[in-house]
């Protein structure tokens, strides 16, 4: 045998019963298949020294509604628990002050 022959031959072993795993970057080149956990960033605004939010400013606490109207949870949010309560106090005083609205029919 040539060595052209030998190595078509070890190819072929090779190709025709084992299992060549590909590695993650090259098996999912779009990241579809991928995970997209982990935690959310909060907007830098809330970031700031002293940052509270205000009832009376619906612009900002319209960032975190939904387009129906409902608060959206920590998790999407980013905020801490302490920022999510503190916006759950402020949207539930503008809303009884009707600054925002308490559902969005539509």
């Amino acid at each position: 045998m040539s060595d052209e022959q030998q190595t078509q031959a070890s190819d072929d072993e090779v190709t025709k019963g084992t299992v060549i795993r590909e590695g993650r970057a090259d098996a999912d080149p779009l990241g579809i298949r991928r995970r997209r956990g982990g935690r959310k960033k909060a907007p830098s605004f809330t970031q700031e020294i002293g940052f509270r939010f205000d009832y009376k400013d619906p612009q900002q606490l319209r960032y975190f509604l939904t387009d129906r109207g409902k608060i959206v949870p920590r998790r999407i949010s980013g905020l801490s628990a302490v920022q999510q309560r503190e916006l759950t106090l402020a949207v539930k005083r503008a809303r009884n002050i009707a600054l925002l609205p308490y559902t969005v029919i539509g």
